[in-house]
């Protein structure tokens, strides 16, 4: 079924106003908080599962590896996290960080 003159002149605005909107691309492929928290979460469980693989040499080493299986998998999870957030959302992780402690976010010509 054809589109109707009204129907084509509304597309034609709402893909003009698109091409004129350089911030449209940048929020389309936004990801959530959800994979930053996913992302904090498995690497702390990662340093754990290390601290914890330490600490288990001296009572056994089978439950030392048992650690060490987990913090692998954590690591695994973390990388994940990382890369579904991307280049954009880890420099924005980044920022925020930096934000939260006092230092000043790092422009483009300091890289």
């Amino acid at each position: 079924m054809p589109l109707s003159e009204d129907e084509q002149r509304i597309l034609r605005q709402i893909e003009e106003q698109l091409q004129r909107d350089p911030g449209f691309g940048r929020t389309l492929h936004r990801t959530g908080g959800g994979n930053r928290r996913l992302l904090v979460l498995s690497s702390v469980a990662a340093v754990a599962c290390l601290v914890l693989t330490i600490g288990l040499l001296s009572v056994s080493p089978y439950l030392s590896f048992v650690a060490f299986v987990g913090a692998v998998i954590a690591a695994l999870f973390a990388e994940r996290h990382a890369r579904s957030l991307g280049e954009a959302g880890l420099n924005h992780l980044s920022e925020s960080v930096r934000g939260r402690f006092g230092q000043q976010p790092r422009s483009r010509a300091d890289d």
